[in-house]
């Protein structure tokens, strides 16, 4: 662990991103005040207590609240004089008016904390926001403070991946930063002196280039998922095998194998939103045919969950009312409990809407699916939800379910069929076993 740092941070919103960065911040030796205008939360983070699910994290929070290094606040004035840089990791959500990202809460948090800039300070963007939007923030902060010129603006664009956000902030693949001067990129070598010792690339860019690294890897990323995801297509019309076909194309070094598993497709809270929010912002600069396959690339996602609910309502002969359905999974993905446009939930509530009974499991998720969807039914393990089940749909991989045994499954069901919406199953084991077993892309 690196030894004890001269400057001080400051974390602004504690939400997944900002609760990560300040713990594992606090773990590489610096000394943290992590604040939120939500007191509720606050309480709870400085009890040690995480509000969301993300293996690992907890330890990380509790052994710096432990050391004394990390510490929680509601208090503007008590990070502008406690700190010297300024982590800004509050939320971008997507508009209700359109797909672009709403950016009330990066404007509340500069607003509230510039003017009380009386020194040389640093603030240092992470959340993703709009090309652009860096560039407004640091007239805006120099503008409001008083330390004019002297309180400086970077952009450090964040990528974790949730049930790796420990491993992605403390070892990451990369460090990006968007920066005017020399000043605001030695403090960032300061900040990450330990990430940067171990090697890990250190892209220097100006604000532009910075705030576009993440939008345009997530959509990248989300065109990749969505390719395989259109070969399932493909592979269904034809009777071949898109994991197989996903095999052989992983042995291509310039494809590879990594987010080219074919299956229900993607959500969650990032890639979703950040693939509209970059072709709205694509629109506004006049660019947008340049971004018009995003489009095609999230018609291609929905249109798996469309078909995930066709195969489940052909098992059940046709028509799902009177049905009863185990659904198991919650969550967007394995390792979390959060259900942000969450393929799982979208799927289970469609299938309520035809008329069936939907009984859904999550190892982590229930809490957050029940106030969401109430009109669902709930079950605390995976054969309950399977009890009775005329179907069982697997769609979200985690381990629990990967592992599962169809021959005890079997017992509590009323039909044995299984769509596995993740290709996390093996077919023949539970064909063996007297499955109905189908899958998307597969015979």
């Amino acid at each position: 662990m690196a030894a004890q740092h001269k400057l001080r941070l400051s974390v602004i919103g504690t939400g997944y991103l900002g609760a990560t960065h300040a713990a594992c911040m606090a773990d590489l030796g610096f000394e943290v005040l992590a604040l939120d205008v939500d007191a509720a939360k606050i309480e709870r983070l400085a009890a040690g207590n995480l509000p969301f699910y993300e293996p690992g994290l907890e330890e990380v929070l509790r052994r710096g609240l432990a050391s004394g290094r990390l510490r929680f606040t509601t208090d503007f004035a008590e990070i502008a004089e406690f700190a010297d840089v300024h982590f800004l990791c509050v939320g971008t959500p997507q508009r209700d008016d359109s797909g672009a990202a709403d950016l009330r809460y990066v404007h509340s948090a500069v607003d509230a904390l510039a003017p009380l800039l009386t020194r040389p300070s640093l603030i240092v963007g992470k959340s993703t926001v709009p090309v652009g939007t860096a560039a407004a923030l640091a007239e805006r902060i120099a503008a409001a403070a008083p330390a004019g010129a002297e309180a400086e603006l970077a952009w450090n664009p964040e990528f974790l991946r949730e049930g790796f956000a420990v491993q992605d902030t403390l070892h990451p693949d990369r460090i990006v930063i968007g920066v005017r001067d020399g000043r605001a990129e030695a403090l960032l070598r300061e900040v990450y002196a330990t990430q940067i010792a171990d090697e890990t690339p250190f892209v220097v860019a100006d604000f532009q280039t910075a705030e576009l690294v993440k939008v345009s890897a997530n959509a990248f990323l989300a065109t990749k998922i969505s390719f395989i995801n259109a070969m399932a297509e493909v592979c269904e019309a034809t009777g071949s095998d898109v994991t197989k076909l996903s095999l052989a194309l992983s042995y291509d070094d310039r494809i590879g194998g990594k987010f080219l598993g074919p299956g229900l497709g993607f959500g969650g809270g990032c890639l979703p939103k950040d693939i509209r929010a970059f072709m709205a912002r694509a629109d506004e600069l006049g660019v947008e045919p340049a971004l018009s396959f995003l489009r095609e690339v999230d018609a291609i996602n929905q249109r798996r969950r469309a078909r995930m609910v066709d195969l489940a309502r052909e098992l059940v002969g046709g028509s799902f009312e009177g049905a009863v359905v185990g659904v198991l999974g919650a969550a967007f993905k394995p390792n979390s409990d959060d259900i942000r446009d969450s393929p799982a939930l979208d799927v289970a509530a469609k299938i309520r809407g035809q008329g069936a009974r939907v009984t859904v499991y999550d190892p982590a998720a229930l809490e957050n699916a029940r106030r969401a969807h109430p009109d669902l039914d709930y079950a605390d393990t995976m054969l309950a939800a399977a009890s009775d089940a005329s179907v069982v749909l697997l769609l979200t991989e985690w381990q629990e379910f990967r592992e599962a045994d169809p021959n005890v499954l079997a017992k509590v069901v009323a039909t044995r069929a299984m769509v596995d919406g993740r290709n996390a199953l093996d077919p023949e084991r539970w064909r063996e076993a007297g499955w109905t077993y189908r899958a998307l892309g597969r015979p």
